[in-house]
């Protein structure tokens, strides 16, 4: 049998990797990663140039030697979600990316909601309210504020989408980022048009929205010119790639029902596969489709290792050291607790929310009783996604855990401990990555006439990392009940401050 090499690329909020993976051997032949900056403003922007991320995947590809490159058979693009890429005809992107992570736009989602009746009709028409970061208000930003760029756009995309582009010349999107924008049906699986049409009531949006393709289908082929550029082979096939969870979710074989991830990212995602539409009639869950042809409710917190790196950067803790001074704290970190919203929050919706740190005495004012309290405290945000699943009638015997905090021992104990579930470790880290290059896998096998299902190829590829699962405490479950009561009545409390 050939090799098999593909290549996975994840563009994610603080750098672009690139991993080329050898599926006949199992093996990882390169794995690189290049940073790109993020510009904050006071007002809440989180914008990024997309010539960014084209340079640095340049960087990285320049880095991995031509014999892995020569060989490479299909490339899947993993994204961040919910970015809002404006381009022209001519193929310009015309404003920076507004990212996932933008709060500035908190009350274009506000009007787009009452322009088609409120949040409650919203929900009705697309099955999500448009949260704050989603694509959908971005849009009407860029409309308001600059007037002759938004008349100029003639292509909505998203940030893998741009990628996807730039590798094919093809506009096209699927159907689990679709979900992330706030303009789609998610039941259905097409463009909601009472919603793209309250962006714009003159203009007809649908036409700069891409068409759709199917999880499994490529976008297309490298275009020959954008090959010889970056060191790849002509005919390359691109696959439909997707968000950054959905490639998540294939990078952890969370490809069929009752399989449950948890994210532990710059932000926090916990998420389930289903094989019909899931919709929380709370608005917890993000209703979302897969990259799978299914579809995977997800819950978002927009603060993870933010809130340790915040703590970690204030108290001049090196990343080595955090689980040893944790692992001297005990479960509840002695009454600290925290409110991680640095930058904001989505859920709970609070856009203008802002870090708390309650309960602080003269007997738990350390370092290591900081760093735990911001730990738990993101577990916390995770488990009201639990409790979310709960009502949709979802249920888990276990959860793989992934994103850089899954590193730590202590991180992975704390989750087991609040979540009250097993946790599972695998020995591919680099989930986003893996993901995309087993979706370009997926979708490489089944042009060959070898198709084969996803869950036996994530079966066949993902490997548990035994040593580093956990199991939860039956006493700490017990004890974390009790604070994670405390966590949410001292958010409840707040939230007015918040609002106001």
């Amino acid at each position: 049998m050939d090799r098999q090499i593909v290549m996975g690329v994840d563009l994610g909020t603080q750098g672009l990797k690139v991993l080329v993976y050898d599926a006949l051997s199992k093996e990882t032949l390169a794995c690189t990663y290049e940073t790109y900056p993020l510009h904050s403003g006071a007002d809440g922007a989180r914008e990024q140039e997309a010539a960014h991320w084209v340079a640095a995947f340049q960087r990285c590809l320049e880095r991995i030697d031509h014999k892995s490159k020569a060989s490479v058979k299909a490339i899947g693009v993993s994204g961040q979600q919910h970015g809002f890429v404006p381009v022209s005809r001519e193929g310009e992107v015309l404003a920076p990316v507004k990212l996932w992570c933008d709060t500035a736009t908190t009350s274009e989602c506000e009007e787009l909601m009452e322009a088609v009746g409120g949040s409650e009709e919203c929900f009705t028409l697309s099955g999500n309210k448009i949260a704050v970061g989603f694509t959908a208000s971005k849009i009407l930003w860029l409309k308001k504020h600059h007037p002759d760029r938004y008349a100029n756009m003639a292509m909505i995309m998203l940030p893998h989408d741009y990628l996807n582009y730039v590798l094919t010349g093809r506009h096209s999107m699927e159907y689990g980022d679709a979900s992330g924008t706030g303009l789609l049906d998610v039941k259905s699986r097409r463009w909601c048009k009472p919603i793209v049409k309250a962006i714009d009531r003159q203009r007809d949006l649908l036409s700069c929205l891409p068409t759709f393709c199917d999880a499994d289908e490529p976008v297309g082929e490298i275009l020959p010119d954008i090959a010889v550029k970056l060191g790849l082979p002509e005919g390359i096939i691109v696959s439909a790639g997707g968000g950054d969870n959905m490639m998540a979710a294939i990078g952890t074989a969370n490809v069929f029902d009752g399989a449950l991830t948890a994210s532990l990212g710059t932000s926090g995602t916990l998420f389930g596969f289903s094989s019909s539409p899931v919709v929380d009639t709370q608005g917890d869950l993000a209703a979302f489709c897969s990259s799978t042809g299914g579809w995977l409710p997800l819950l978002c917190t927009m603060n993870c290792t933010v809130a340790t790196e915040q703590v970690r950067a204030l108290m001049g803790v090196d990343v080595a050291d955090i689980d040893h001074l944790v692992s001297n704290v005990p479960v509840g970190s002695e009454g600290v607790l925290t409110l991680p919203f640095y930058n904001g929050e989505r859920t709970p919706n609070l856009p203008n929310g802002k870090a708390v740190l309650y309960g602080l005495d003269p007997t738990n004012t350390s370092k290591g009783h900081l760093l735990r309290s911001a730990m738990e405290a993101a577990i916390f945000g995770l488990k009201t996604g639990l409790e979310a699943f709960s009502r949709c009638q979802m249920t888990f015997t276990e959860v793989v855990l992934t994103g850089g905090g899954s590193s730590s021992a202590e991180w992975r104990q704390i989750a087991a401990d609040i979540l009250g579930l097993p946790v599972k470790i695998l020995e591919q880290d680099e989930n986003a990555a893996f993901g995309a290059a087993l979706q370009a896998l997926w979708c490489l096998e089944k042009m060959q006439k070898r198709p084969i299902s996803l869950k036996k190829l994530t079966q066949e590829h993902l490997v548990l990392k035994e040593e580093k699962c956990c199991a939860p405490d039956a006493a700490n479950i017990a004890k974390y009940q009790a604070v994670y009561e405390d966590y949410k009545r001292l958010t409840a409390t707040l939230t007015p401050l918040f609002n106001a």
